[in-house]
């Protein structure tokens, strides 16, 4: 009989059942050792790929910035063009397209992980959506494009998966925070939360239509650019604003999703070890949904981010969850396809989330297909 790995980094989540022959346990020793140096390859290899992308995005493309430049900058030099070149475009452009990239990927990580369904995404689930309805509503009401549309864009994605679970709970006709097939824990392990969250998702859009018409030209120009998911607009405030987040989000979330390892081998035998899954799913979206709206405030709605980081990172780490390594997808993939969405077309710039978009729609149409064929 072999132990299951629950988490390839958590050495001891899946240790060598009681009574094994020395060999069995050899054998349980090394797959973990060999998930660990997978693990530990992949995350080195992507913080290699981002510092490497970061570097293309602030050194290339129609204005090209030298090492030797670049580095004078960073010194506090005054080059004529390229020092404000440099300081208020592609260094914030480069700095907010990994921090927004880490953020939807870890949130990714966290409801794919939670929900247990490769559809499991804060933008598919209606997130994402919900901040962007609160943070046009802001603008719409003249609160400013600062902190308060910030604050919005995290309590709408807060109000959003609210809902979704409430709905959910409801179609399960459960009530409480028991385990089991009740309770929280059945509501966040069944369809009915998918399900929901499109149908939440939808609305949002809906709303977010409406509510774009009482803009004024000004305000309607940079709200359309926003909800496309664009890097155009970003600034250190921002991007301090999501860094501090982060700071306090990232580490929680971690914690949570290496406790909601026992939920891998189902809801009883979780219970059974002392789990208690339900608890901490909730406590994962939570956090999962603060990360996609901090990301969404300070980029605008990234479309499909969380959703092709999380299948990537399982891809290099052998089908084993990673928040890290997910984060690092994320952040690779929104500042490349910044990169391409700005440089490659010459004088069009197109808004990042336009090239995400394109990317996610095939993986999702994929999974669809890949989740009706294994039910």
């Amino acid at each position: 009989m072999s132990a299951p790995v629950l988490d390839a980094a958590s050495p001891s989540a899946a240790p060598p059942p009681a009574g094994a022959s020395p060999a069995a346990v050899a054998v349980v020793r090394s797959l973990h050792a060999g998930a660990r140096r997978r693990l530990l390859t992949a995350t080195i290899g992507l913080t290699v790929a981002l510092v490497l992308a970061m570097g293309v995005r602030v050194l290339l493309g129609n204005y090209t910035v030298t090492l030797p430049d670049f580095a004078a900058i960073l010194g506090g030099e005054q080059i004529p063009g390229a020092s404000f070149i440099v300081r208020q475009e592609k260094l914030p452009r480069a700095v907010a397209g990994a921090l927004a990239g880490a953020a939807f990927g870890a949130s990714g990580a966290l409801f794919r992980r939670t929900l247990r369904n490769p559809l499991a995404s804060p933008d598919i689930i209606g997130v994402t959506q919900g901040a962007a309805v609160a943070a046009v509503a802001v603008l719409a009401l003249g609160g400013g494009r600062g902190t308060g549309m910030a604050a919005a864009a995290l309590v709408g994605g807060l109000v959003a998966i609210g809902i979704v679970l409430g709905f959910s709970l409801a179609g399960k006709g459960s009530r409480g925070a028991g385990g089991g097939s009740g309770g929280l824990a059945g509501a966040l392990g069944g369809a009915s939360f998918i399900v929901a969250g499109i149908a939440v998702a939808s609305l949002c859009q809906a709303i977010l239509s409406g509510a774009m018409l009482a803009l004024n030209q000004h305000d309607l120009q940079a709200a359309a650019v926003w909800t496309a998911g664009s890097l155009n607009a970003v600034t250190w405030e921002r991007i301090t604003l999501l860094a501090v987040l982060m700071l306090v989000l990232v580490p929680i979330g971690g914690a949570l999703h290496a406790r909601l390892a026992p939920a891998d081998l189902g809801g009883e035998l979780a219970h059974g070890v002392g789990s208690r899954p339900g608890r901490t799913g909730l406590g994962a979206l939570v956090v999962g949904a603060l990360l996609a709206a901090a990301a969404t405030a300070a980029t605008g709605p990234l479309a499909f981010v969380a959703l092709l980081s999380t299948p990537l990172a399982r891809g290099l780490t052998g089908g084993r969850p990673s928040l890290p390594v997910a984060a690092l997808c994320g952040a690779v993939i929104v500042v490349m396809a910044d990169f391409v969405a700005a440089e490659a077309f010459g004088g069009t710039r197109l808004p990042t989330g336009v090239l995400t978009g394109a990317a996610g729609a095939p993986l999702m149409l994929w999974l669809l297909i890949r989740t009706g064929r294994k039910a």
